[in-house]
């Protein structure tokens, strides 16, 4: 078995493997807070050399335009309403407008057929009253004609 000697006392076996052990695991913990402590020292370089000014100028201005750019939305959004509101007004006129012509239409096409209806009425009536007024001449003239035409027959100077 390997044996040696630390400090004025003996290791063999399982208790060297134990030191050897522990000795191994002190050194990794000392290596582990080494590189710790560089990388903690690194990191106080880098915030040590950060420019806080300048960082809360760019915020400043990041907040000025997020500010600026807020209002311009707002702004936006009031032209839009009030576009909207306009259509709304405009459309409600035109609808109001396109109704009252309709009715209008309507109304004239009601006067316009009433209208046709008398006079073709009228027509009708004068074309009868034209019609018995030419039978009755007609009639007239063939009853004149007759007697004109007896006359002439019974003339005794016609032979």
């Amino acid at each position: 078995m390997a044996e040696f000697e630390f400090g004025g006392m003996t290791f063999r076996g399982g208790k060297a493997a134990v030191v050897l052990t522990a000795l191994s695991t002190l050194g990794a913990g000392a290596w582990g807070v080494f590189e710790f402590y560089a990388d903690y020292m690194e990191m106080k370089e880098i915030v040590q050399e950060i420019d806080v000014e300048m960082i809360e100028a760019r915020n400043r201005e990041i907040e000025i335009k997020l500010e600026e750019a807020i209002a311009y939305t707002r702004d936006i959004k009031e032209t839009l309403r009030d576009d909207i509101d306009r259509i709304e007004v405009v459309t409600d006129r035109t609808s109001t407008r396109m109704k009252t012509t309709q009715d209008d239409i309507d109304e004239q096409l009601r006067e316009v057929s009433d209208l046709s209806r008398e006079t073709e009425k009228d027509v009708r009536d004068t074309m009868r009253t034209l019609e018995d007024r030419l039978e009755k001449k007609m009639d007239k003239l063939d009853a004149d004609l007759r007697d004109i035409l007896q006359k002439s027959l019974d003339n005794p100077l016609a032979d």
